[in-house]
């Protein structure tokens, strides 16, 4: 079951159990038990968004609230470097990279070029590896009119924000941030779909060595 269906689970118990007590009123214990049900069922919700908070669901929106100062935080900018680690784009040249280590020439819009390699086929491209459906997404949120090294910055950082880990790397809870954009970036320590990933020792390496800074 996934993290959004257990916390589903949870609110709807607390909701049918508000509703039960609320529609029995025998000899009063309707009446007694419906604060405490009340109370369990806010609890229920409070856990339900924690457990989502938690695993990364995707929340794009967030992707607006990104600020200039949070593109400045030395977390934010180390952790982006992490990213590029994973991803096989840390040097320069990754802004312009594609999926499969071929290269693009125009920063006007994201590349749309199909390659296939290794069983798997992908529009995946720049420094962040942004697919193109992925790209149209968070482009339109943020308001982004390229797709140039500053704009793949900017739109690495929404999609941390969009995972709800954006506040755990600059607090520098370096893990649980690993543990929500795992879901985003597959390179990344943990992630669930199978492809290789980089240990957690060389990812917080990275992030220490770029002058990020752990809570």
């Amino acid at each position: 079951m996934s993290a959004a269906a257990i916390a589903a689970a949870v609110v709807l118990v607390g909701a049918a159990a508000a509703y039960y007590v609320r529609t029995r009123d025998e000899n009063g214990i309707g009446l007694a038990l419906g604060g405490f049900v009340d109370g369990f069922a806010d609890g229920a919700q409070a856990i339900g968004d924690y457990v989502v908070a938690a695993a990364g669901v995707l929340t794009p929106g967030r992707a607006a609230g990104v600020t200039a100062a949070d593109m400045q935080n030395k977390n934010v900018q180390a952790f982006l470097r992490v990213i590029r680690r994973g991803e096989g784009t840390a040097d320069e040249g990754g802004y312009s990279r594609l999926f499969g280590g071929g290269t693009f020439s125009s920063y006007a819009d994201h590349p749309r070029v199909k390659v296939t390699k290794n069983g798997y086929t992908s529009t995946a491209a720049g420094a962040y590896q942004f697919l193109s459906r992925t790209w149209d997404e968070v482009r339109a949120i943020m308001g982004l009119a390229d797709f140039s090294p500053a704009s793949q910055d900017w739109a690495a950082v929404g999609r941390i924000a969009a995972r709800g880990a954006l506040e755990d790397v600059k607090a520098g809870r370096f893990e649980a941030a690993i543990r929500k954009t795992c879901l985003e970036w597959a390179s990344l320590p943990g992630s669930p779909y199978g492809q290789p990933t980089i240990t957690l020792k060389t990812a917080t390496s990275v992030f220490l060595s770029n002058g990020g800074k752990l809570a």
